[in-house]
């Protein structure tokens, strides 16, 4: 029962997500050779406010347009 977690900023859309998951389970289905029903995918969303890169948010790096 392989698990994938998937962190990512949020603003993808659902037609996005799904072709990740898909993806991700597909080959890992292939490269693992397990079945791809087996396989579980998380994806956890975060609010730019809430996540930093090189020791700044990225809300501050890639603020919202206006």
């Amino acid at each position: 029962m392989p698990i994938i977690r998937v962190e990512m900023l949020e603003g993808r859309s659902l037609a996005q997500k799904r072709e990740l998951t898909e993806t991700f389970t597909r080959e890992l289905a292939r490269i693992c050779g397990c079945k791809p029903e087996g396989v579980f995918v998380v994806i956890d969303e975060v609010n730019k406010d809430n996540w930093g890169v090189g020791g700044k948010l990225c809300a501050d790096l890639y603020p919202d347009p206006k």
